[in-house]
């Protein structure tokens, strides 16, 4: 039974999954304080330690301006930071170098990357990709729109930046952020994207690191070699937001419209978690917390496995979501 969602009398959380991959649904999760209000929950990440990274845009009745919001592994806030980042804070990367977790933050607003400490100490930035041809200002003075989604990290710390809300691009960069490359493109043919939303890269198998893009507006993902040259597509998603790895090698897939989907380490779908992708998500996305179904997604965004197999979720709803989906 794929995604099935039930109630066990044991548990007063919604149960999802089938097989190994049962998961009892924790809404709300996080012990927010009132000063914070969230706005949309776009990205999340684990540390090194187990602590939890949440990045929001900041509701409109937030005392707090501050995008970054930190919980310890069992849900209590530890501290909040990055008023900069308010309403365009978008996607997340943890990193760990050198035995020191970093951050990675894509701002959708000002067209910016960013690497800070865990602490949001900045280490540098990048900004508008002036360095590409595709890039260069037309005949009016005017510049493509450039507009960060997510980016990815290679082994050799090589960074591939998804210009997701801009001309739909994928800028590469060395480890150093010098820029190296850019290619894709909007348009719907193999090697085309349409807003590249989410990247990772894969390096589940023995062979050369892949690039994965969640190429949401042609609803696929697509994967590409670290030069940028076309691999394949990959079927069994609908609005594929971004990615996160789990130690066994399963990856798990925001899907916008309304569910969140497994994969096995051959990407073949396992589960579609929570799925209400029939349902009128955009409405209820601008809708009150009462209204949110429990056991079903509106518009999951941002994913992530945890060290013990959980899985996380923020959505891309008004007053914001966190959903723990704990291992059973």
């Amino acid at each position: 039974m794929i995604g099935r969602t039930s109630n066990k009398a044991r548990s007063p959380h919604p149960v999802m999954g089938s097989g190994e991959h049962v998961y009892e649904v924790i809404h709300d999760w996080g012990e927010l304080p009132p000063e914070i209000q969230y706005g949309n929950t776009h990205g999340i990440g684990e540390d090194s330690q187990g602590f939890i990274y949440i990045c929001h845009t900041v509701h409109k009745d937030s005392l707090s301006e501050d995008a970054m919001v930190v919980f310890d592994p069992n849900g209590k806030f530890v501290t909040s930071w990055g008023q900069e980042f308010k309403s365009g804070a978008h996607g997340l990367h943890m990193h760990r170098e050198g035995g020191e977790d970093f951050l990675y933050l894509c701002d959708k607003n000002r067209s910016i990357v960013v690497k800070t400490t865990i602490k949001g100490e900045q280490v540098w930035a990048i900004g508008y990709p002036e360095q590409s041809d595709v890039y260069q200002p037309n005949a009016t003075g005017q510049r493509p729109k450039y507009s960060p989604t997510n980016l990815a990290i290679a082994p050799d710390g090589g960074i591939y930046v998804a210009d997701g809300y801009g001309s739909s691009y994928i800028n590469q960069y060395d480890r150093k952020s010098n820029y190296i490359r850019t290619f894709g493109g909007k348009g719907d043919a193999a090697g085309k994207l349409n807003c590249p939303h989410g990247i990772i890269v894969d390096t589940r198998s023995a062979g050369d690191p892949i690039l994965t893009v969640a190429d949401r507006g042609n609803n696929r993902i697509q994967r590409f070699t670290l030069e940028g040259k076309h691999i394949d597509f990959v079927a069994g998603t609908n609005m594929p937001c971004h990615f996160g790895y789990s130690t066994n090698g399963d990856v798990v897939v925001p899907d916008l419209a309304a569910r969140v989907t497994l994969m096995d380490r051959d990407n073949k779908v396992i589960e579609h978690l929570g799925d209400d992708s029939a349902s009128e998500w955009q409405k209820t996305r601008t809708m009150s917390r009462d209204q949110f179904t429990p056991g079903k997604f509106i518009a999951p965004h941002g994913a992530c496995f945890d060290h013990a197999g959980n899985i996380f979720v923020v959505e891309w709803v008004e007053v914001g979501r966190v959903s723990k989906l704990r291992k059973v």
